[in-house]
């Protein structure tokens, strides 16, 4: 992992799965980890586990609740006041294929809760991404090659809601995001690389908790033995995002996977991505309309 000791490094969805894989790891290699979550009871059990292998100061936590924009907004605000700077923002927590849910703000649930949510905690957070080798790390999935974003109606208010392809257009939008975030802070003359990546097939709770058909006992059973057959652990599949938040020589849009066999597993390296997913001009439209919805512009003065 190299030397994190003295980072400070603000990951949302840290009380299960990759995020708390990746602040075990920071946190035992000297770094502070700000752990945010929108379960307070959960959050307090996965810190306690996390200080307990911290080899560097206490982990915080921080309330966030991504699919409701007041709440990341009082985070950003609480955040101001845990920690003087933000090295690493690791947009890590989603939601995965539920049925057709609306936010606090009416947004389809996984558009609003994978991009819009992290989009508007980026930009809220921003001033305190403003130095030197920050780094800002948003978790995609080899799913956004099954979606197709369309700026014009991401909350599926007029077109057929289908839980897949819309999980595809949040992991494809979390792509475009970051792509377009590198352009703006370069442009703006910034030191901020903006990253993404994607962990294959970790077996998380993610399997379980979301998918409709992971709702009845037969489902989740299905669901639980995909991962004990297909599934790498959580720790295993945490080690692209956290080469991307730390490794070196990594450079702003680089997209980051597992290097075995269809990216399902193994260690990290350099993945692409579709054209779709690629499209400067979609990503430029997909931020004006984000800026719209959430009301979040970004001050790069």
């Amino acid at each position: 992992m190299g030397d994190v000791d003295g980072l400070i490094v603000l990951i949302t969805g840290a009380n299960s799965g990759l995020g708390l894989a990746s602040a075990k790891a920071l946190a035992a290699n000297g770094a502070q980890v700000v752990m945010a979550g929108r379960n307070p009871l959960r959050l307090a059990q996965a810190a306690a586990t996390v200080r307990g292998l911290a080899s560097g100061p206490d982990p915080q936590t921080l309330r966030l609740d991504l699919a409701d924009l007041s709440s990341v907004r009082s985070a950003a605000e609480e955040a101001r006041g845990l920690v003087p700077r933000i090295d690493v923002l690791m947009n890590n927590a989603g939601v995965m294929a539920p049925p057709l849910q609306r936010t606090k703000d009416g947004f389809e649930s996984q558009i609003g809760t994978n991009h819009l949510g992290h989009f508007a905690l980026t930009g809220l957070l921003l001033p305190m991404l403003h130095h030197a080798g920050a780094r800002v790390v948003t978790v995609s999935s080899a799913a956004h090659a099954a979606g197709r974003v369309d700026p014009d109606d991401l909350n599926y208010e007029h077109r057929r809601y289908s839980s897949w392809p819309a999980y595809g257009q949040s992991k494809a939008a979390n792509l475009l995001f970051s792509a377009e975030l590198d352009r703006r802070a370069r442009a703006a003359g910034w030191d901020l690389l903006a990253v993404a990546a994607h962990p294959g097939y970790a077996a998380t709770n993610l399997q379980v908790s979301g998918p409709w058909y992971a709702q009845n006992p037969i489902g989740r059973g299905l669901s639980l033995a995909m991962n004990a057959v297909l599934g790498q652990s959580a720790e295993a599949g945490a080690w692209p995002q956290l080469y991307a938040a730390v490794g070196s020589g990594v450079r702003g849009d680089d997209y980051v996977g597992p290097g075995g066999m269809r990216e399902l597993r193994g260690h990290p390296k350099l993945v692409g991505r579709t054209s779709h997913a690629s499209d400067a001009q979609l990503a430029a439209r997909l931020w004006e309309v984000s800026e719209q919805l959430t009301g979040v512009v970004y001050a790069w003065q």
